[in-house]
């Protein structure tokens, strides 16, 4: 049975790339236009530079002609003056894009993070939340600048070469070509490995961005019960799986450069055999053999980054895949516009024959009535796990209910505008966490407009005024 065809990329991973092509392309499309423009003089000028050898040796090292040096040098100098500033704009240009690409990425998933209800957050660990948040912007900024480069460097400037080859020794031209199918089917055995190799490297740092994260949160914990050996060996397992992992990606990729090298130099050992018969016995010019041989030469480093970049761009890819799972997820409390604001008048709370439950086959709360009256103290109180916290999280809605009415002064807590709902209640929660700032940030959380006076009064409120003195 005849082996079935398959493409270098699937067609997951294109449709990756034509959605992460569409999104940026659409903000930065005149910096992406300028730095096509860049990488387009660099391909004219490394061929223009190939072409010119035939001039070099027929009219300077054959002909003798004075008169071509100074102008063929002057030329030459030229030539590498633009492709050197070329190269410089481009490399600059497209700096700055990715950096706008990481920016713009990594302030999307912070919004989509908060946009997200509580109960995401009790399923997603942490570490692998602050690992997205650095690995995939700079995996689609990454991809893109591969494609961006491979398309308008790389592939333009091999363009331009083989046009010079194919206009000084069309014959050697097609022998040279004939080993592209060769590297292409080489070339595609590799993508599937990097892309398995990519996602344990992820895996890896994620693990040790929450050792790290559990060490420093529960140091007490861990000097307490002498656990420093066994953190210790969990960080080394962790650093080992990362660097083996580390260590087959840059293998992989690398294995492109001696399946190049190798069909390079059988294909310049040819062209100088045949090339060379042509000068001694054919009677054709050494100088379109020497610019051939130039721009052959020239070409190799295009190809051999083309040859790779299929290995390295299916890499970045399970970054940009990891992205688009994600922000892909509904954001559970963005709400419609025009809900309205809760009114709060005595305060009243009522759960009437609310159920509710984590997971289908544990309910916590079962046909749950409940009065809370206005200007007076409502405790709830029994065993851990019986639902007193999940009260709190349905009536801030945290959680929604399914089934049943939650109501705040006959209002159900659904019908009106989130944010007028959490500001009318004051949550002291039982985990205590405190925000990066001073003891003064953290109080004025709540209100970022309270005077020092407020500020000071919620401490003696909360009895911390003394010990914050």
């Amino acid at each position: 049975m005849a082996a079935t065809k398959r493409p270098l990329l699937s067609d997951d991973s294109l449709g990756l790339l034509r959605r992460l092509v569409g999104e940026q392309a659409r903000l930065h499309w005149r910096g992406y236009a300028i730095a096509f423009v860049f990488m387009g003089l660099i391909a004219l000028t490394t061929a223009l530079a190939a072409y010119l050898m035939k001039d070099v040796i027929n009219e300077v090292f054959v002909n003798r002609d004075r008169s071509m040096v100074i102008w063929l040098a002057g030329t030459v100098m030229v030539i590498y003056i633009v492709k050197g500033a070329a190269t410089y704009g481009q490399q600059v240009t497209l700096a700055r894009i990715a950096n706008a690409i990481v920016a713009t990425i990594q302030t999307r998933l912070y919004s989509h993070i908060l946009a997200m209800r509580v109960g995401y957050f009790a399923e997603a660990t942490s570490t692998e939340l602050i690992a997205r948040q650095s690995f995939i912007a700079q995996s689609s900024a990454n991809a893109l600048n591969l494609v961006v480069i491979s398309v308008g460097r790389d592939l333009l400037t091999l363009i331009g070469l083989v046009t010079v080859m194919a206009i000084q020794q069309p014959t050697l031209a097609l022998i040279s070509l004939l080993i592209l199918p060769v590297a292409v089917v080489a070339v595609r055995k590799l993508v599937g490995r990097a892309r398995k190799v990519r996602r344990v490297e992820f895996g890896s740092l994620s693990e040790i961005v929450g050792i790290i994260q559990e060490t420093v949160q529960g140091i007490r914990i861990v000097k307490a019960f002498t656990l420093e050996g066994m953190f210790s060996r969990r960080m080394a397992e962790t650093v080992e799986r990362l660097q083996g992992a580390t260590n087959k990606l840059a293998a992989v990729g690398a294995r492109t450069s001696p399946l190049m090298e190798t069909l390079g130099g059988v294909a310049i050992g040819v062209v100088i055999l045949y090339g060379g018969y042509s000068v001694i016995d054919g009677g054709q010019t050494p100088g379109a053999f020497f610019s051939f041989i130039t721009a052959l030469l020239l070409a190799y480093e295009p190809a051999k980054r083309l040859a790779r970049v299929n290995v390295d761009l299916g890499a970045q890819l399970v970054g940009v895949r990891m992205l688009y799972d994600f922000l892909d997820i509904p954001a559970d409390e963005i709400e419609p516009p025009g809900r309205p604001d809760l009114k709060v008048e005595g305060g009243a709370v009522s759960f009437k024959s609310v159920r509710f439950h984590y997971r289908p086959d544990e309910p916590v709360l079962n046909g749950l009535y409940l009065e809370a009256a206005p200007g007076r103290t409502t405790a709830l109180v029994g065993l851990s796990g019986g639902g007193k916290t999940t009260v709190m999280n349905l009536l801030l809605r945290f959680y929604e209910a399914h089934q049943g009415e939650v109501l705040i002064d006959g209002q159900d807590v659904r019908s009106v505008s989130l944010p007028s709902l959490r500001r009318q209640i004051a949550f002291v929660s039982q985990d205590t966490f405190l925000f990066r700032g001073t003891v003064r940030d953290n109080i004025a959380m709540g209100r970022p407009d309270a005077s020092e006076a407020d500020i000071m009064a919620a401490a003696k409120a909360a009895y911390a005024d003394d010990f914050i003195r």
